[in-house]
């Protein structure tokens, strides 16, 4: 559980948080609503996110437009519960105790 809000805390991770990691992250804050904690971040964050991702999540009803790409802290990994990583590799920090998951998915870009 998240220490300042108290619901449990999910990061995922890519390596632009410009497609994946957005897309995850908007696809869990519309299911869960207000109940987790999301956040998303990239080891080497793109400029903007992939309008391709954008217009996927419009199709479904759910709008990224006004989502930045953020940088990996180790702060965002130390106050999350989960940390799901998708092909960002060793760049993630580990932390002993942390959940990690690995979701093998392709590149939107």
């Amino acid at each position: 559980m998240s220490e300042t809000s108290g619901k449990p805390s999910v990061l995922f991770v890519c390596v632009h948080n410009a497609g994946r990691s957005q897309m995850a992250a908007a696809w869990l804050s519309h299911l869960a609503g207000d109940r987790v904690e999301v956040r998303s971040a990239g080891s080497a964050p793109a400029d903007q996110v992939n309008p391709a991702a954008v217009e996927a999540m419009r199709e479904v009803g759910i709008d990224i437009s006004a989502e930045t790409p953020k940088i990996l802290t180790i702060d965002a990994v130390k106050e999350s519960d989960v940390c799901i990583t998708m092909g960002c590799g060793d760049t993630c920090p580990v932390f002993p105790g942390k959940r990690y998951l690995d979701w093998q998915l392709e590149d939107p870009a």
